[in-house]
């Protein structure tokens, strides 16, 4: 999938975790629902981060091209080391160690451990870069023609509001994890959650995805989970333009709604 999609998907299954959370009595307040949908859309671009010509290898100019050649440098050393003999010989990591499930727990967790110990300071960190990459996926058309400073810009005062917002709302922070020390432990679940939804988005696609490695399935361990070949379509094709991210939006109002309404 293209960025606009995958970020998009990313909000969507947001709002409706909120909705269904608010109808099993855990209902998120707006920062929370607001904070989390705007981390989950820019999680869902994340994995691509091992891929020199994606969205989030630009979003952070020299820094973020530097780190995806660690990434995908790193990406191709775990598949060459950990590949069983049914899986294929290739140049380079994408599509490997960061559309995983593993890479999205640990994703989760570290940005939870990091929550924990930095507090709002953290978080507010947590949001820029996640804010930043939301607004290159959602906004990519106005985010290609605005400088980087300018992109930049409004990630940070979305970061600085929405984090005073949530700091201020003592039920928005310590939302599902309400004892004493846990506040915003709940910051690593739109990080998974973006990340699934990414692995899943790809795994639409004709090239499949490893969402399940280390698990083996057969000869191969990095075996590309996807439908039937048939119901498969390429990444920027107008199923995915004009079918799946309309009901992306439509997912995602319902979602809103259900959370606003039964919260």
């Amino acid at each position: 999938m293209m960025g606009p999609a995958h970020s998009i998907s990313g909000a969507a299954a947001w709002l409706s975790v909120g909705a269904i959370s608010a109808g099993l009595g855990h209902p998120m307040p707006w920062p929370t629902i607001v904070v989390g949908a705007l981390i989950c859309a820019g999680a869902a671009l994340a994995p691509d981060l091992d891929h020199k010509a994606a969205t989030i290898s630009r979003a952070f100019g020299p820094i973020s091209r530097g780190l995806c050649e660690i990434i995908d440098k790193l990406s191709y050393a775990t598949y060459k080391k950990t590949r069983k003999p049914g899986d294929p010989v290739r140049q380079g990591g994408h599509r490997t160690l960061t559309h995983t499930w593993l890479w999205a727990v640990l994703m989760g967790a570290a940005a939870s451990g990091l929550a924990l110990v930095g507090g709002r300071w953290a978080v507010l960190v947590i949001l820029f870069v996640h804010a930043v990459l939301a607004v290159e996926g959602l906004l990519w058309r106005q985010a290609r023609v605005s400088s980087d400073i300018l992109v930049w810009l409004l990630g940070a005062t979305s970061a600085w509001v929405l984090a005073d917002a949530l700091d201020s709302t003592e039920s928005g922070k310590a939302w599902l994890f309400t004892e004493p020390g846990q506040h915003y432990l709940w910051i690593g679940v739109p990080i998974v959650l973006g990340s699934i939804v990414h692995c899943i988005g790809d795994a639409l696609t004709v090239s499949g995805c490893p969402v399940l490695w280390p698990i083996p399935i057969g000869r191969r361990r990095w075996y590309p989970l996807g439908p039937p070949k048939f119901m498969r379509f390429r990444a920027g094709s107008k199923v995915e333009v004009k079918v799946l991210t309309p009901v992306f939006f439509v997912i995602g109002g319902v979602g809103a709604a259900g959370a606003l309404f039964f919260g």
